[in-house]
């Protein structure tokens, strides 16, 4: 799962939810941009409650918080980084899909993809990285 869509390849992330790297990196950026702490503080991996969950209900979550401390989501600037597979195919879907998500444009939504040039763990393809800035404002 990359962006709450399913990718077709050989392997993948493994974690203790769904292990959606790019949302999980979304839920940090729209959580640390409130000042609210991180997605572990939120949603910690030593709770059952979160065993295998769907990333997507995560970020639902996160931008239920949001709402209630009175923050709107403006734009959402994403970065996968990974060797294997080629992502660019399935940007398009995987925006769709955080847009329907968190409740706002396909149009506010960049996700780029790179490798790392074989360098590191990610260059060996034995992990993938996301990083996520995102701007809120506060009603």
């Amino acid at each position: 799962m990359l962006g709450g869509v399913q990718i077709p390849s050989s392997f993948g992330p493994v974690g203790h939810s769904d292990a959606d790297v790019l949302i999980h990196a979304i839920c940090d950026a729209l959580l640390g941009a409130a000042a609210l702490g991180d997605i572990g503080k939120h949603f910690p991996d030593s709770s059952s409650e979160f065993k295998n969950i769907d990333s997507k209900i995560l970020l639902q979550r996160v931008v239920a918080t949001l709402k209630e401390k009175n923050y709107s989501i403006v734009n959402i600037d994403s970065t996968v980084i990974l060797e294997k597979p080629k992502i660019a195919p399935h940007i398009n879907d995987m925006r769709e899909t955080l847009s329907r998500v968190m409740g706002i444009s396909i149009d506010d939504i960049s996700i780029k993809a790179t490798t790392n040039e074989k360098m590191g763990y990610v260059g060996r393809q034995e992990g993938v990285c996301a990083h996520a800035v995102a701007l809120i404002e506060k009603a």
